[in-house]
């Protein structure tokens, strides 16, 4: 019986043949392209698994005269044979092994599914490889992640390339930071100064690491909602639309300006000068512009103008002029489509080169009906899930999968070209990275080929590719700690019952009291116990593998804190204040430990202060 492979993503179809395959000796991987340089990355990082896997040192060659006898694997381009884009055709044979791309990323993630195949065959003390064949292409020809680097967490320039790289060997080939002002502009020091944010410097390395791994840097601007750390500072203050702070749509007020007051010919001066800084950074064509969440529009300057028009009709308008200042600099533009979905009588005003990105977060969020509104009137889209690790600590694994897995589902039903998996850092960012490996990989796998990867074994995929631990420990733990929410009984959207008791004030937390039995949180406890207890037994062979252990151990003591914490708020306490107050001076200086690093310390202060304004309520 021919044992399954386990692949991230699976391929659509797998071919089991007779015989193995021994990969011994000094032979060639032999370069067969009109551009054998545009091969050379991937047959690099051949040569890496190959030699780190079993000690072998194959060196590239290229041309038509290399003896058939002295090549193992062959890379070639062959269009004509692999007809899909981004496509490749994977023979392993038991003399030699052949890879063939419909063009460079097809053969790129040919060479990615013989390294894992490598990988889990010596894993397993089976130093030959099974014969056989996959065909195998993409379902969505761009499938990205996108990393909110500005709610506060930047991540430092190392730790962006090694998640590039990991998210390349998925066959993702989009990547995003999500900027509100966490790019040094030159001439608006102001909004960054306490950012760390990326350089100029730091997006052009980055850029020339991704093209390598045939993954595309586009640049992300919110232009239009989400300014506040702009509008905030005296000299963005006047480009407010509510310079005295505005109600949101739940009906609780905020101080603080949050949108761009489109009538003011500063605010789109303030775009064009934003554009022509950080645009050149970027090789690719495309630009997200954001202008999600316009909450505020028409509360303040605009009200007279969205009263007399419709907010809707205003807001298109700004939305406009933004795209034709990214269209005249070469850039296809991305925008947030909730607000347009509002005014449905305009969707068909949009330019026909847009992209709209159609996100939501929910594991029922409606894509189907907003992909279906995008698609009638002619529009590309993205649908855009997320990782569901925001205003969690460790993560919603159930809603998590749900909602990546819905995507896939209505955006290959609707005609969607690209499936954007966003990673959003709400509330001080408190999650660390690891706890979005599940989420990043189920997301790359069901974008790449949804029918193969409904049935994948998500958590021992993880463990084995995101976690480098082929026991399966370590992925299993992170599916079911990341499941933990579920056990309070109370789900509330896009966050957990336990990341708010951590942000409520100490009265909001004993309102509980009425809702939630106390023996709820201590089955939430006895949860996170039994989720946890495996770490001793993980197998991390990453080179950061204590501190992936600190990281969920981390996440655990957060989420146990939470459930103390409210057993005490509402009279049937497990620990007092005093021990409380303890644990959480342990909480704050792990926090900054385990923040550090891996980001820049920037917005540290910010995301400490959520957690130091809990001291008063342990006196």
């Amino acid at each position: 019986m021919t044992e399954k492979l386990l692949l991230l993503p699976m391929p659509r179809h797998i071919e089991h043949l007779t015989g193995s395959c021994s990969l011994t000796g000094e032979r060639l991987i032999l370069l067969d392209a009109p551009n054998p340089q545009g091969l050379r990355f991937a047959a690099a990082r051949l040569q890496q698994a190959l030699r780190s896997t079993l000690d072998l040192n194959w060196e590239t060659a290229a041309g038509q005269f290399v003896p058939t006898e002295s090549v193992g694997i062959t890379l070639r381009i062959a269009p004509g044979k692999v007809t899909r884009p981004q496509g490749y055709d994977l023979l392993i044979g038991p003399d030699a092994i052949r890879i063939e791309g419909h063009d460079e990323a097809g053969v790129l993630y040919g060479v990615c599914t013989l390294i894992q195949i490598l990988q889990s065959s010596i894993q397993k003390n089976k130093p030959k490889l099974p014969c056989l064949r996959i065909l195998d292409w993409p379902d969505f020809p761009a499938r990205g992640v996108m990393l909110d680097i500005s709610r506060d967490k930047v991540p430092t320039l190392a730790t962006a390339f090694d998640l590039v790289d990991r998210l390349a060997g998925w066959k993702v080939n989009q990547f995003q930071l999500y900027t509100e002002h966490t790019f040094a502009y030159r001439n608006h020091p102001d909004a960054w100064a306490t950012a760390s944010p990326f350089t100029a410097e730091d997006i052009l390395a980055l850029d020339a690491f991704c093209r390598e791994r045939h993954v595309e840097l586009v640049p992300n601007q919110n232009s239009f909602g989400h300014m506040n750390r702009w509008l905030t500072q005296p000299r963005y203050h006047p480009l407010a639309e509510c310079p005295d702070g505005y109600t949101l749509p739940w009906g609780w007020h905020s101080d603080d300006p949050f949108t761009l007051c489109p009538s003011d010919p500063g605010s789109l001066a303030l775009i064009r000068d934003l554009y022509d800084e950080l645009l050149p950074n970027f090789t690719s064509r495309m630009f997200n512009v954001g202008c999600d969440e316009t909450w505020d529009l028409g509360q303040g300057r605009s009200k007279a103008e969205c009263e007399r028009r419709g907010s809707g009709r205003v807001y298109l308008e700004f939305l406009l002029k933004i795209y034709r200042e990214a269209t005249a600099r070469g850039r296809q533009v991305q925008f947030w489509g909730d607000i347009i979905l509002k005014h449905p009588e305009l969707v068909g005003e949009l330019p026909k080169d847009i992209i709209a990105l159609e996100w939501g977060y929910e594991a029922n969020h409606p894509f189907g009906e907003h992909g279906a509104q995008f698609a009638a009137a002619g529009l590309q889209f993205y649908v855009c899930p997320g990782t569901s690790s925001w205003n969690s600590v460790a993560g919603r694994t159930d809603n998590a999968v749900g909602n990546l897995l819905s995507a896939a589902e209505n955006g290959l039903k609707y005609g969607a070209t690209g499936y954007l998996n966003t990673d959003w850092g709400d509330n001080g960012h408190w999650q660390p990275l690891p706890v979005s490996y599940l989420g990043y990989a189920a997301g790359a796998a069901y974008s790449w080929a949804l029918e193969p990867n409904r049935t994948l074994d998500l958590s021992a995929a993880v463990s084995r590719y995101a976690f480098d631990d082929p026991s399966g420990v370590f992925g299993r733990l992170a599916y079911d700690l990341g499941n933990v929410y579920r056990a309070v009984g109370f789900e509330p959207a896009n966050d957990s019952t336990l990341f708010n008791i951590m942000q409520m004030s100490f009265d909001k937390v004993q309102g509980f009291k009425e809702t939630i039995p106390a023996e709820k949180f201590r089955q939430t406890l006895e949860a996170i116990e039994s989720a946890i207890a495996p770490l001793p037994k993980t197998a991390s062979a990453r080179a950061d593998a204590n501190l992936l252990r600190q990281e969920f151990e981390y996440a655990a003591a957060m989420l146990r804190h939470a459930g103390w914490r409210a057993l005490l708020a509402i009279g049937a306490p497990v620990k007092d204040a005093a021990a409380l107050r303890t644990d959480l001076e342990g909480l704050i200086e792990t926090h900054q430990k385990i923040w550090l690093a891996r980001n820049r310390p920037g917005g540290l202060p910010d995301s400490l202060a959520r957690l130091e304004r809990l001291r008063k309520d342990y006196v």
